[in-house]
């Protein structure tokens, strides 16, 4: 079975850009007979959402870059070496990655995405025999908790106050719902710990016993980018020299960044969202190099792994626009798919097919914002009708939007750019992980419903 998928995925899935332009073909030709455009409303919607990304791309390739920038610091190179030193054999490298990856995601899903594939890649330099792809497949499998953890975008949308959400959900939710009823709900919580311990054991037991494909040398290496020249003194040094080499600059940009977020965090109701995260990476990587320079010249060299995020983005952007533009005939591709889950459903087997919905829309509309602009008007407004607790169905769309990702290249690139690998080098492995957390997550929502 391991096998077949291994093989399955490298004979079968291209690389993600190829993967990103037959999506957009997938979807455009869909949109024309299913939702009665011509094609060039097919082609003015598909334009006309390219550009709305890109405030997230920017994000994501921060992430990436800065989470990179930050693991380049020489104290925590010492301390994820000295971590990685822990597991002596293969399956307990595997186990102890996909474990850190999923607590990690389950925090944060930024946090947890760059954190699990460098802890990782350092693993694979410091331990003989381990399969490189498994190990960085179990670092990027944890990511399937994101969704229902502490920064899970629809669960706490759910939870503001205001009219917007009113408005998003079509009158169907007149005031918020806390997160005890969704993230921290009882359910929710076993279910994440099952699949953590489901995914653990799958990745482990697909270990090799023997023919592991190990690394090559070449893709740990690290990029040599001529260190900064630096001055036991700033005697007879010009004035930008000494800019450059002051650690001062570095402290007071940082502490800038920290005061900001005590604030926000602390005393204005801010959450831990992407922003927040890309400033702690960023205020700790100042910190950590010393020098405003020395930060400089880890950053350019982190940044050359951003370019499958920058090409890609504005591509998954123009899909959602196909997904949710309408034509002359008023039908949105979102809407004729929402419809068909919800015609088919009664109060109990409600929430599973949301959350099979919500999966066949990741694929083409891989964003919780996507999913929560497309289905929030539809899935909330047909589950009050049922009387299905909207606590259940936010929490079957959310899984939905993560659990697909497990197949879905776009979220692996910043994991596949560290890592120096393609994304059918791991899908294989993460097509059994799909299963197998598939079938929990269903079981789960229908426990759930009952």
């Amino acid at each position: 079975m391991i096998k077949f998928c291994v093989r399955l995925v490298q004979r079968w899935l291209p690389e993600p850009f190829i993967f990103a332009i037959v999506l957009t073909f997938v979807a455009a030709f869909i949109a024309m007979p299913v939702c009665r455009q011509t094609p060039l409303e097919v082609v003015w919607n598909w334009g006309g959402g390219v550009w709305n990304l890109l405030a997230f791309a920017m994000q994501m390739a921060l992430v990436l870059v800065c989470g990179s920038a930050l693991a380049a610091a020489p104290v925590v190179k010492r301390g994820i070496g000295a971590l990685a030193r822990v597991p002596k054999t293969p399956s307990a490298a595997i186990a102890l990655v996909t474990v850190v990856s999923a607590l990690a995601c389950w925090l944060n899903w930024g946090f947890g995405l760059i954190v699990g594939v460098i802890f990782a890649k350092e693993i694979a330099r410091q331990l003989q025999g381990v399969d490189y792809r498994l190990l960085i497949a179990s670092a990027y499998s944890g990511f399937v908790v994101w969704h229902a953890g502490l920064s899970g975008s629809i669960p706490l949308t759910m939870a503001t106050p205001g009219e917007a959400l009113t408005k998003a959900t079509n009158g169907a939710l007149t005031a918020p719902v806390p997160v005890s009823q969704t993230i921290l709900d009882p359910h929710n919580i076993v279910m994440v710990l099952l699949v953590i311990v489901a995914i653990t054991v799958a990745n482990t037991l697909m270990h090799p016993r023997k023919g592991a494909v190990t690394v090559d040398p070449a893709l740990l290496e690290e990029d040599s980018v001529e260190a900064p020249k630096l001055f036991k003194s700033m005697k007879g040094l010009t004035p930008a020299q000494k800019l450059e080499q002051s650690p001062v600059l570095s402290w007071l940009i940082a502490l800038m960044f920290v005061a900001f977020l005590v604030v926000r965090l602390g005393f204005r109701g801010g959450s831990l969202d992407l922003g927040a995260v890309i400033m702690i990476f960023l205020a700790m990587g100042l910190l950590l190099h010393g020098t405003p320079v020395a930060y400089v010249r880890a950053f350019g060299q982190a940044a050359s792994g951003a370019s499958g995020i920058i090409l890609q983005f504005p591509f998954y952007a123009g899909i959602m626009g196909i997904i949710t533009g309408v034509g002359a005939s008023g039908i949105c591709m979102g809407t004729v798919l929402a419809d068909a889950c919800i015609r088919i459903s009664t109060p109990i087997t409600y929430p599973l097919l949301t959350f099979v919905c919500a999966a066949v829309l990741n694929l083409f509309v891989p964003s919780g914002g996507g999913h929560w602009a497309i289905q929030a008007p539809i899935m909330f407004t047909a589950g009050a009708d049922l009387g299905v607790d909207p606590g259940l169905t936010g929490t079957a769309i959310a899984w939905g939007d993560a659990w697909t990702n497990l197949i879905q290249p776009f979220w692996a690139l910043p994991a596949l750019a560290i890592a120096k690998l393609s994304a059918k080098d791991i899908m294989g492995f993460c097509l059994i992980d799909l299963l197998i957390s598939g079938l929990i997550i269903g079981g789960g929502l229908l426990i759930w419903a009952i």
